[in-house]
């Protein structure tokens, strides 16, 4: 994913995980609910009630709040999920989604006020994908679209598109070809280091 399309997903995954999301909300509304409320936080001249580590903290909490991170780690991880222990089943789950929060949730004050357009949302039975379209600083317009399931009374995310390319298709080709090289136990190892145990 180049560095562009990495810092879109950065603001589409860190203001969607900005915010609660209300019962029984559609699935563009779970989505501008939370982009909206970010934009109220982060607004020009709005005083810092918090430090920055603990905005950071908020959004990580918001985020493993709305996003399905259980389900968007075993996605990445395709039949290899299968492969491990249930302990390390849990700790991949937690690695993944350290590695989500370090990579990105700390993007949101750059992106805070850009311009979203939505563009509609297709509900399928379970699933539905609200598609958007993001206006950057420089005038560029990017494409991002959201895929959500239900998951109890809510929807919830579980991939991000921009530009047509998948944050979880794109953690899958590079864990697959990281344990093809090496193994699933090297795999870990390195996420160990790369996000702390």
């Amino acid at each position: 994913m180049t560095r562009s399309r990495c810092s879109v997903f950065a603001a589409a995954i860190v203001l969607l995980a900005s915010a609660g999301v209300a019962w029984a909300a559609s699935p563009t509304e779970t989505v501008q609910t939370a982009i909206q409320r970010v934009f109220d936080e982060s607004g020009a001249g709005k005083a810092r009630a918090v430090s920055l580590d603990e905005r950071r903290v908020q959004i990580r909490l918001a985020a493993e709040s709305l996003f399905d991170f259980p389900d968007m780690a075993r996605r990445s991880l395709g039949a290899h999920f299968d492969e491990l222990s249930p302990a390390d089943q849990s700790e991949f789950v937690r690695l993944f989604t350290n590695l989500i929060a370090l990579s990105y949730m700390g993007k949101v004050e750059a992106y805070a006020g850009a311009p979203i357009h939505y563009l509609g949302e297709r509900v399928e039975g379970t699933d539905a994908r609200v598609q958007s379209q993001l206006v950057t600083a420089r005038g560029s317009q990017v494409e991002v679209t959201y895929r959500l399931h239900q998951t109890g009374d809510r929807w919830s995310v579980y991939d991000v598109l921009v530009d047509g390319v998948s944050i979880v298709e794109n953690y899958k080709m590079q864990f697959g070809r990281m344990i093809q090289r090496t193994s699933l136990a090297e795999l870990l190892k390195t996420l160990r280091t790369k996000v702390g145990s």
